[in-house]
């Protein structure tokens, strides 16, 4: 019984659903109500004792405490926390009929109601004497990502190109979410990366010898490797820089083109204006348009990415290889397409062919093969060179390139500007100077001790010969790995509990920006009119209307719904080719987030995340989910928001390729898999680990056809069953989406001919809820589930924002969240700012 009992609520302080409760009331015939009026039952400790005696001491008393509960010894009233989380679960599984199992005496309604309406009684009675209990925030330091976002904020320029993090280890998140003090540990190996990002970081920008821009022009030699480069030299002596296929390919045969007179890169970083001489070489190709998987109809894309030479093959993808320009291609004639673009030192421009072909080499064996009689010498096999000289294979032709710069900015650049004004550097101002991007740097205004250090180390690297300009570096390093900046860290006196004005500006705006607090913001904590309500909603509002929030929609999906993760356990390029020759994973994500800001956006009900009749899709999605705009929407046409009142396949959450691919292992799905992740990410209960002696899946499953006859057999061994017929009901339904998302009504054909399985989406609930498929799934989900839910996404939000995880003397609070939330028509809007407003997270 207990495991069931405790995979019921896991999270063991986390109030009874309201709806379950309800439902409890209706069956009995008793008022709802009742349940709330002060005139209880006299007897109500008696009564929670004789029930706990009669239903659960024989699984949960002192020598039989199944699953490590011990009830003999629970009394009213709660005097500890153990007490009240003990009531909570227990509240929990009697409202969802999880306890007493099936096969033990069941108490009535009447019964059953009873005993939680005196348990939430003595929940409630409990408030005030746990409400100061409540857990604080560890001291975290930045993300990886705040931490290259606030760089990229200070000093008003993009660091991706620097790919300073590239190195660091790898981030730990707790629970998907990569805001927790407890997981950002810092060890010694960071710190010296952190001093080397600092010192390549300040070097590159602020430390570059002063450079007269250079042009360079390059009209061949466009040298290409491996199996290109032959024909190439054959047919077109190097004359034009080609691009066969997107890049990331298995076989990676002209997914990126470099100049090999220009491997050099250029000599310092900087901001350079690159032309290209380009045509869209047949795009009318007669040739069969499924060789090639790519949309002709579409206008062929040219992008460009860094290279780095001593970082890799330059024909291969590198580690650091942000887009930094696109441009449509011409098809008819050459045409210059212009670019500008930041490269750091020793970078060399690198050409890619975004929506181009996938496979290039398969592509070119299947036209030779099926095109062989239009050729005057067919060739068996990878010949390029009949196809160059002769066919109408389809590409991106370059024949000439230009490169200027380091183009001359304003003021000495953006850098230069951010860390000593427009004025630039001033060796009889620079400690002034140094004070001042510290402040910026620490969020906060300097103290005694801080000013001391930076001069300090100033007047040391003077008296070590450096020149002025050069001591300012180093002590830019310095404040660049200083605690102030790389923690949020706190002034405020450990004796308060309440942040005060700066700290609490620091964790608004890495809530909603993931980089420091503007100047607005820090202007309002300097008045200390920040801690005043009024104030903080006003900031709050002003900060979500900004489109820097957009950093808060990616980091919070990514952690709730763990969108990070998409693209770790790929499909097998055979059985879902779209998914790389389409970039599907860019287009699922962000349908999701578009999905979730609008909401943000407009206030609209938190609902939608269950079931909604519109999504936001674009030409890619389209066609994965079969949508009649597939035959009208462009590329060019982005993102589109669309109806779905007549595809019932698709609506809220669950029906996203994001969340269908992030919840499956990508070579096949499962019940269980996709289960726990609604039951963990929709729901906020985590299912216990299986125990060490519960058999495996595949452990006697012979003679089953389908996952659910294999599921049967796993569970009939009662160890298992009690966790499955929790879990599985919530992963039947999704057995309609492939590893990807797409719609199907039957499994793959297994191996040796046999017919392929029919799927059966339905199910039943262990409270007793039951669907027939996807739709009525989403539909027990929103009737049966929605407070479960909303309670779950509002402790997301403060785990998220407070960067730590919620505790159950926060679930008063929580409460009274829901409570403002339910009252404005569940609105998403309404409810990030009440969690942004609250004393959780205005506390330590």
């Amino acid at each position: 019984m207990m495991l069931s009992f405790g995979w019921v609520r896991s999270k063991l302080w986390r109030p009874v659903a309201t709806c379950a409760l309800a439902l409890c009331l209706v069956v009995s015939n008793i008022p709802a109500g009742a349940a709330e009026e002060d005139g209880q039952d006299p007897q109500g400790e008696t009564a929670v004792a004789d029930f706990l005696g009669k239903f659960c001491l024989d699984c949960h008393g002192a020598d039989t405490a199944e699953g490590e509960r011990d009830f003999a010894a629970f009394a009213l009233p709660l005097e500890s926390v153990p007490q009240l989380i003990t009531a909570d679960e227990i509240i929990n599984s009697v409202t969802l009929k999880a306890m007493p199992p099936e096969d033990a005496e069941q108490p009535s309604d009447e019964q059953r109601v009873a005993v939680v309406t005196e348990l939430r009684k003595a929940v409630q009675d409990a408030r005030e004497k746990f409400n100061s209990t409540g857990g604080r925030t560890v001291m975290r330091r930045l993300s990886n990502r705040e931490y290259e976002n606030t760089l990229a904020t200070l000093f008003d320029r993009r660091v991706d190109t620097l790919g300073l993090t590239a190195d660091f280890p790898k981030e730990q998140t707790s629970h998907h979410v990569d805001t927790i003090g407890e997981s950002l540990v810092t060890s010694g190996f960071l710190l010296d990366q952190y001093f080397q990002a600092a010192s390549r970081l300040v070097e590159t920008r602020l430390g570059k010898p002063a450079t007269k821009p250079q042009s360079w022009h390059f009209t061949d030699n466009f040298k290409q490797y491996e199996e290109l480069s032959n024909p190439h030299r054959d047919v077109f002596k190097y004359k034009f820089l080609c691009l066969y296929e997107q890049p990331n390919t298995d076989t990676r045969q002209g997914g990126y083109g470099h100049i090999q007179d220009f491997l050099q890169g250029v000599p310092v970083s900087g901001l350079y204006d690159i032309e290209v001489h380009a045509q869209a070489m047949h795009r009318d190709t007669h040739y069969d348009p499924k060789i090639f998987r790519i949309d002709f109809s579409e206008p062929f894309q040219l992008g460009v990415v860094p290279g780095d030479v001593t970082k890799g093959h330059i024909h291969y993808p590198q580690a650091i290889e942000p887009v930094l320009g696109t441009a449509v291609v011409p098809d008819e004639q050459p045409e210059w397409l212009s670019f500008r673009v930041w490269l750091e030192a020793g970078q060399t421009p690198r050409f890619i062919f975004p929506n181009g072909p996938y496979e290039s080499r398969a592509s070119v064996i299947a036209t030779n093969k099926r095109y062989k009689d239009e050729f005057k010498n067919p060739k068996v096999g990878v010949s390029r060179s009949t196809l160059l000289r002769e066919g109408e294979l389809p590409h991106i032709r370059i024949g000439e390139i230009k490169i200027h710069g380091p183009i001359e900015e304003p003021g000495g650049g953006n850098e230069e500007r951010a860390v000593f004004g427009s004025e630039g550097f001033h060796a009889e101002r620079a400690v002034e100077q140094l004070f001042a991007f510290a402040e910026r740097a620490f969020r906060r205004p300097l103290e005694d001790s801080d000013r001391q250090r930076i001069e300090r180390l100033y007047q040391q690297r003077l008296s070590e010969q450096a020149t002025p300009r050069q001591a300012a570096l180093d002590t830019l390093k310095m404040i660049l790995c200083s605690p102030s900046f790389l923690y949020l860290s706190e002034i405020t006196p450990e004796d308060e509990n309440e942040l005060r004005p700066f700290d609490l500006a620091s964790r608004l705006s890495y809530a909603l920006w993931a980089a420091p607090p503007d100047e607005a913001l820090l202007a309002a904590a300097r008045s200390g009119r920040l801690t005043e309500t009024a104030e903080l909603k006003k900031q709050i509002l002003r900060l979500l209307d900004d489109e820097r929030s957009q950093e808060f929609v990616n980091g919070f999906l990514d952690s709730w719904l763990n969108l990070r993760d998409i693209g770790n356990l790929p499909p097998p390029r055979k059985a879902a080719w779209e998914y790389y020759a389409q970039n599907l994973p860019v287009s699922m994500k962000r349908e999701t987030r578009l999905f979730f800001q609008n909401l943000l956006k407009d206030n609209g009900s938190v609902t939608d995340f269950l079931d909604a009749d519109y999504s936001f899709v674009d030409k890619r999605l389209a066609k994965l989910y079969g949508l009649p705009e597939q035959d009208t929407l462009r590329l060019a046409d982005g993102f589109q928001r669309v109806s779905l009142e007549d595809s019932k396949q698709r609506g809220g959450l669950l029906g996203m390729a994001s969340v269908l691919t992030v919840s499956a292992n990508g070579v096949d799905t499962s019940p269980v898999t996709r289960g726990v992740w609604v039951s963990e990410n929709i729901l906020g209960v985590t299912p216990p680990p299986p125990p060490d002696d519960v058999p495996a899946l595949d452990a006697d499953v012979r003679g089953a056809k389908t996952i659910r006859e294999k599921l049967a057999k796993h569970s009939a061994d009662k160890t298992c069953m009690v966790c499955h017929q929790s879990i599985d009901p919530l992963g039947f339904a999704l057995e309609t989406f492939d590893p990807i998302g797409r719609w199907r009504t039957k499994y793959p054909k297994p191996k040796g001919g046999s017919e392929a399985a029919k799927i059966d989406p339905s199910g039943k609930f262990p409270s007793g809820e039951s669907y027939d498929d996807f739709v009525s799934f989403k539909q027990v989900l929103l009737q049966e589930r929605r407070d479960d839910f909303t309670r779950h996404l509002i402790e997301m939000l403060l785990t998220y924002t407070t960067g730590r995880h919620m505790e159950r003397v926060d679930q008063y609070e929580i409460d009274d969240i829901y409570t403002r939330v339910e009252a404005d028509d569940f609105g998403m809007r309404t409810m990030l700012v009440e969690v942004l407003t609250s004393q959780i997270f205005r506390s330590r």
